[in-house]
């Protein structure tokens, strides 16, 4: 008896979890899902009335993408955030794994220095940064789409050094030590032996870096500008004076610009839990 009233409880608890859990996902889906309606609106409509269904009057059709992605020039920024992601993210994953297996593997006081160098570099609000920043960036020539990429690397290093050194820490040191042994160089066994093995932290380091710089608008405004728009700057260009904002421009440019990004986290989300719980294990 005890233990049928036992499995009722854990049968109610479970219920209430998956009601809260089902609350919580509405609410964060709502704002997308208000975006996508009003896309399909007119301006005045979506002004008016933006949490209506569009109906015979305020239904515009496809007009809203087909002029929204011309005013913005969606597909050359589509271009250029493609590029940026792409690269910074492969620069992020490769140098990142390299230096946390170095400071992973070195025990000196530089090396442990360096760590919680990284550390602290992930609770530091880039606002404290930003003004300094756009001076070195423009005195370095870094203002442009390939020194971005840079700048992307040390700004995302810190939080991917964090994660590649505890999934690191869960590797034997024997395994390297059987590669070197074999005639391996230290670099030829990190490439041929670690890093095949970090594949898991290494899509979940990708994923999270992906899914910043694809959405990211404050660095690209203040480093490149309007020369290089990227689409997240792209938008804010629909924006002109007072009362000439088409929401319905704006609604579908951003659905377009959030279709990439969620389809590719549908598809590897289940891999960055699987890395973070790996790279936790002995964090």
């Amino acid at each position: 008896m005890n233990g049928g009233q036992e499995r009722q409880r854990v049968k109610k608890g479970n219920l209430i979890i998956v009601l809260i859990l089902c609350v919580v996902s509405i609410l964060f889906l709502f704002p997308i899902l208000l975006v996508f309606i009003n896309s399909f609106k007119f301006k005045l409509d979506v002004i008016n009335t933006p949490f209506a269904l569009p109906n015979a009057v305020s239904f515009a059709g496809l007009s809203n993408y087909t002029s929204g992605l011309s005013a913005t020039g969606f597909f050359r920024a589509a271009g250029f955030s493609v590029f940026i992601t792409v690269f910074s993210v492969a620069l992020i994953v490769l140098f990142s794994s390299m230096t946390a297996w170095f400071i992973t593997r070195s025990r000196s006081v530089l090396c442990r220095t360096l760590y919680f160098v990284f550390t602290f570099a992930m609770i530091v609000p880039f606002q404290m940064v930003m003004f300094p920043l756009t001076v070195v960036a423009n005195l370095l020539h870094l203002d442009n789409p390939v020194g971005i990429l840079f700048i992307y690397l040390g700004f995302g290093a810190g939080t991917s050094v964090f994660l590649y050194s505890g999934f690191i820490k869960s590797i034997p040191v024997a395994v390297e030590e059987a590669a070197v042994i074999d005639g391996c160089t230290p670099i030829r066994a990190f490439f041929s032996v670690v890093l095949p093995m970090l594949t898991p932290i290494s899509i979940t380091v990708a994923i999270l870096n992906t899914m910043w710089i694809w959405n990211d608008y404050l660095l690209p405004n203040l480093i490149i500008g309007s020369e290089y728009r990227t689409i997240p700057v792209a938008v804010q260009y629909l924006r002109g004076g007072y009362g000439s904002i088409d929401m319905g421009y704006m609604m579908a440019v951003i659905t377009m610009a959030l279709v990439p990004i969620i389809i590719f986290y549908f598809f590897c989300q289940k891999h960055i839990i699987r890395g973070v719980t790996a790279g936790s294990v002995k964090g």
